[in-house]
């Protein structure tokens, strides 16, 4: 950036170096009090030295809404985007970034994040702590799971996860009440799931375990170590209303389908505690047909009215 940027312009609000080829931004960038959208697509940022010291200390953190470094070299998102506490919008799009890092809830102000076209296998949960986030852009990366934690991202408006490794989806995206778009083709999905679902026999401790669960067995914190204490506060309840047991480390992971707008089937996942429990909302009355049409139904009934658009394909 030239020098005197500052003394030219102190009252620059828009900034657009995009399409220079800019290997660096000089300290001038943190002399600049109103900036409040900086653009820096498509350069050569990434290595040692591209963003000034002392970013996260400067008057600009306060004031910066908007920061695009899109189309770059970054390979790990930069320690200091993460003290930008006022950013809205951070795109970093088409650069090199193999995760996200814990840290990113601490832009508790942010409502759009792009991070697509990059090579992310891994999602944190602690992206699921940011309050205002509208738009969250995930696709073109290498991701194969989404944690559960996502549904905590009550404001939430678009999830776009198109030309992932998915195979399925957790069931907590149905919490998502406010999703409008939720974008997932180009993603395996179910091609391998059934042969992936596999099942330990629970271990003698689960047995014991799960037994003091469901026959509500007393005890209290002085009658065992503190080990087993903690170990039978981690029971999970099974979702099958007709089985009403628990599970610790061993449960069957099952696919659910759900219907969106009378015409998308979605994976969900969702566990049982063994291979004998019925789906939650199968009826062994009912034929194999028909089963898979109740399987949908009543959490379509739930859910439908809440997603607008499903782009599969």
């Amino acid at each position: 950036l030239p020098a005197g940027l500052s003394q030219w312009f102190p009252a620059l609000e828009v900034l657009d170096v995009s399409g220079t080829g800019l290997t660096e931004m000089g300290t001038e960038l943190l002399s600049l009090p109103c900036l409040h959208t900086l653009l820096a697509k498509n350069n050569r940022l990434g290595g040692p030295g591209s963003l000034p010291k002392g970013l996260g200390q400067a008057p600009l953190a306060r004031s910066l809404r908007v920061l695009n470094l899109s189309g770059n070299r970054f390979s790990e998102v930069p320690p200091a985007l993460l003290q930008l506490r006022g950013l809205r919008s951070l795109s970093l799009g088409g650069n090199r970034l193999h995760g996200i890092p814990p840290d990113i809830q601490e832009l508790q102000s942010l409502e759009f994040l792009y991070l697509g076209g990059n090579f992310i296998t891994a999602i944190p949960p602690e992206l699921g702590n940011l309050p205002s986030l509208r738009y969250l852009v995930l696709c073109d990366n290498k991701i194969q799971s989404i944690p559960p934690q996502l549904a905590q991202l009550h404001s939430l408006r678009s999830l776009s996860l198109h030309n992932n490794l998915l195979t399925y989806l957790p069931r907590e995206i149905l919490n998502l009440v406010h999703l409008d778009e939720l974008s997932l083709r180009g993603n395996p999905l179910v091609v391998r799931f059934v042969r992936d679902l596999t099942f330990n026999p629970p271990s003698l401790q689960e047995l014991a375990g799960r037994t003091i669960k469901t026959r509500n067995v007393p005890y209290a914190p002085s009658d065992l170590p503190e080990s087993l204490v903690r170990y039978l506060s981690l029971a999970s309840n099974c979702p099958n209303p007709k089985c009403g047991g628990v599970y610790f480390d061993s449960c069957v992971r099952q696919i659910k389908f759900v219907d969106f707008c009378g015409k998308y089937r979605l994976p969900l996942m969702h566990y049982l505690c063994s291979p004998e429990c019925s789906s939650p909302f199968s009826s062994a009355s009912q034929s194999s047909t028909s089963q898979s049409e109740s399987d949908s139904e009543d959490e379509a009934s739930v859910a439908a009215h809440r997603m607008q658009k499903v782009l599969l394909g």
